[in-house]
């Protein structure tokens, strides 16, 4: 099923922060935020065994615990199994090195194959309290994770992961299944593909205001097209654009501040938010059916609540095309 068919909001909540992204997040604000978030009407909640290695989805089977359970969607990611043993050597997690460092020290093990799908969503039953998900994204088969190994770990998953999801889906185990990515080539390649059908991505960090241009070529139309729906994942950019120091799980470079700061002195032109600006440019493609920021304490949820509500002058958008900040085929949410 497609996606945008499936989820209750356009804004969804990003768990990757319960699983102590970049910080210790003490357990009672990392329940007070996903309860925040329920408060807000956000029905949408996406999660992952890689986020603190099980941590995120233990907080938010504890805190969505008693919520009735037809009111709200869960997305979570196949790809890696938690172990209970506890792993002494230091990860290599790519390009996101040591986002996680703070989660839980259980060793996690990478396997996209038939058996390791079907394990993986049990486990994460387990830890989420529940007894389905609506939709499992194949987790970062691609070259942020796996480097010059990402076609063979693709390979992986086109054989195990990807022939189980479909399976899945056709007996109704789960309503849809995609790729979690944080690079748009994996996307193209599964398109591509005759025997697997997918039924939306999850998209991370790639269709932002500060990078869009890949995506806008060469995904956007196409799943738009098949009318299956893309989720946005770090449409703040692992926080650049509201004024954080990364991108990209990394420091960001003085390019990107620059380009943050153009951004930036357009919004307090316009007296708006950077906030309101990332979220309303991902929305405005046809081809978004929703947008996931992730959030670590209470009041950054009501930020994004207000941000989405917020009213946008049509001359930011006009101002920032003509200076040439966002690609010129860019959607943006004005009539021309």
């Amino acid at each position: 099923m497609a996606i945008k068919h499936i989820l209750k909001s356009r804004l969804g909540f990003g768990a990757a922060p319960l699983g102590n992204m970049f910080r210790a997040i003490p357990e009672e604000e990392a329940l007070a935020t996903v309860e925040a978030a329920w408060k807000d009407g956000i029905r949408y909640y996406d999660n992952a065994p890689f986020y603190g290695a099980g941590l995120a989805e233990i907080r938010m089977g504890q805190a969505l615990v008693g919520k009735p359970r037809d009111d709200y969607v869960i997305s979570t990611k196949v790809g890696r199994i938690v172990l209970d043993e506890i792993d002494s050597a230091p990860r290599d997690n790519g390009e996101k090195g040591e986002v996680f460092k703070h989660g839980r020290p259980n060793k996690v093990v990478n396997d996209y194959s038939e058996a390791a799908t079907y394990r993986s969503i049990e486990d994460s039953l387990t830890r989420l309290k529940t007894d389905h998900v609506e939709i499992v994204w194949v987790h970062d088969v691609a070259q942020d994770f796996y480097g010059d190994e990402w076609l063979g770990k693709f390979e992986e998953a086109r054989k195990g992961a990807f022939r189980a999801l479909d399976r899945m889906r056709d007996e109704g185990m789960i309503k849809a299944w995609g790729l979690g990515v944080n690079r748009v080539e994996p996307i193209e390649l599964l398109l591509a593909l005759e025997e697997a059908r997918p039924d939306g991505f999850l998209l991370a960090g790639r269709y932002s205001l500060l990078d869009h241009d890949r995506a806008l070529q060469r995904v956007m139309p196409t799943v738009a097209e098949r009318g299956l729906g893309i989720v946005v994942g770090g449409p703040y950019s692992s926080g650049a654009l509201v004024g954080g120091p990364n991108f990209e799980y990394a420091p960001a470079t003085p390019a990107i501040l620059a380009k943050v700061a153009a951004i930036k002195a357009i919004a307090d032109r316009h007296g708006i938010s950077m906030k309101a600006a990332g979220l309303q440019f991902a929305l405005a493609n046809p081809a978004v059916a929703a947008v996931i920021p992730g959030a670590s304490r209470p009041e950054r949820i009501a930020e994004d609540g207000a941000a989405l509500r917020e009213v946008v002058p049509v001359g930011f958008w006009r101002e920032l095309r003509k200076q040439g900040l966002v690609n010129p085929a860019a959607p943006l949410p004005i009539s021309d």
